[in-house]
C-alpha cells in the first residue's frame, strides 16, 4: 500500500510539472518584472526550513511581499504553484522513513485533496482585496497557532500513529477544510500539526500527515491556478528550483536545527505580514469607495 501511495503522488508530480513547465514555456517571452536571484533565494530559504517543520506559506508571503516581488493579488496561486514540487519530495521523504497507520493517512490526505480541488476553482477567481482580507486574517490565526504551541497553550500529542471512530472522521473533515483554506495561501502545517496533537497522535506522525496532505492538494489545486493564470510564473519557476535544493539539503544534511529562537521570529514576521495585509486590504476597500463617488459625480 505504500507504495501505491508513493506511485500515485510521483504520478500526481509529473502531470503537475508536465502543465507547470509548458505553460512557463509558452509565457518566457512575457514573464513578470521581478528578480531571479530575489525568488530564488526566497525559495531556497522557506522550503529549507519547511522540511524542518516551520511551514512555507507564511514566510515565503512574508518575503514575497517584502520584496516586492508579486502581486498581493498573485500572491495564492504562486504560493501552491512554487511550492508543489518541493513539496511532493517532503512527502516521499517524511511518507517513507515515518510510521503512519495506512486508513488515517489514506483519508486524511484524501480529505485535503478533495478540499484543495473545490476551493481552487474559487480563490482563483476572487478579487485582491478578498484575498488580501483572507490571508491577513489566516496568518494572524497562523501566527496564533505558532505562539500556542510555543507556550504550551496546545497539546502536546500523544503517543497514537493511527485513528478510529469517531476522532478519524473529525479529522477527516477538518481536513477537507485545511485543503480548501490551501488554496487561499494559508499554510496546512501549523493547523494540521494543531489537529494531530489536539486527537492525541504522536508529534512525528504529524510530519507525513502535513506534507502528504499538501503534497497530494497542491498539484490539484495548482494546475487550475496554472491554467486561470492566476500565478507568478518567473517567482513561481525560481522558488521551485531553489526550494528543491532547499528541501534535499535541509533532510539529508542538516537534519535537525536548534529552531526555538528562529520559530519566535517568524511568528512576529507573520504577524507583520498579517497586519500589512490587512492595511492594504482597507486601503483598497477606500480607493473603491473613492471611484464610486468619483462615477457618481
Amino acid at each position: 500500500m505504500l507504495k501505491l501511495v508513493l506511485g500515485t503522488l510521483a504520478l500526481f508530480g509529473v502531470w503537475f510539472a508536465a502543465v507547470f513547465v509548458k505553460d512557463f514555456i509558452d509565457n518566457k517571452d512575457n514573464l513578470e518584472d521581478n528578480n531571479w536571484g530575489k525568488v530564488s533565494i526566497i525559495g531556497f530559504i522557506s522550503n529549507f526550513f519547511d522540511t524542518l517543520g516551520i511551514g512555507s506559506f507564511a514566510p515565503t508571503t512574508a518575503m514575497l511581499k517584502g520584496f516586492k516581488q508579486t502581486k498581493d493579488r498573485k500572491i495564492p496561486g504562486t504560493l501552491n504553484v512554487a511550492c508543489t514540487i518541493p513539496v511532493i519530495l517532503e512527502a516521499f521523504i517524511f511518507i517513507s522513513v515515518i510510521e503512519v497507520e495506512m486508513v488515517t493517512l489514506l483519508s486524511m490526505l484524501a480529505a485535503a485533496t478533495l478540499g484543495a480541488w473545490i476551493g481552487a476553482g474559487i480563490v482563483s477567481k476572487l478579487p485582491e482585496k478578498k484575498i488580501q482580507v483572507v490571508m491577513g486574517v489566516a496568518l494572524f490565526v497562523t501566527a496564533f497557532l505558532m505562539f500556542a504551541g510555543k507556550v504550551d497553550l496546545m497539546p502536546s500529542g500523544g503517543d497514537a500513529i493511527g485513528l478510529t471512530g469517531a476522532s478519524l472522521i473529525f479529522a477527516i473533515a477538518a481536513n477537507f477544510v485545511l485543503g480548501a483554506l490551501m488554496t487561499a495561501g494559508i499554510g496546512l502545517y501549523a493547523p494540521c500539526m494543531a489537529l494531530i496533537y489536539f486527537l492525541g497522535m504522536s508529534p512525528k506522525v504529524a510530519f507525513p500527515i502535513m506534507m502528504g496532505s499538501c503534497a497530494f492538494l497542491m498539484p490539484i489545486a495548482s494546475i487550475k491556478f496554472v491554467k486561470e493564470g492566476a500565478y507568478d510564473r518567473r517567482a513561481a519557476m525560481g522558488i521551485t528550483i531553489a526550494g528543491s535544493i532547499g528541501v534535499f539539503i535541509a533532510a539529508y544534511i542538516v537534519k535537525e536545527l536548534p529552531l526555538n529562537i528562529l520559530t519566535w521570529l517568524v511568528i512576529g514576521v507573520i504577524l507583520y505580514t498579517s497586519i500589512t495585509m490587512l492595511k492594504a486590504a482597507k486601503k483598497n476597500k477606500g480607493n473603491e469607495k473613492e471611484e464610486a463617488s468619483s462615477e457618481v459625480a
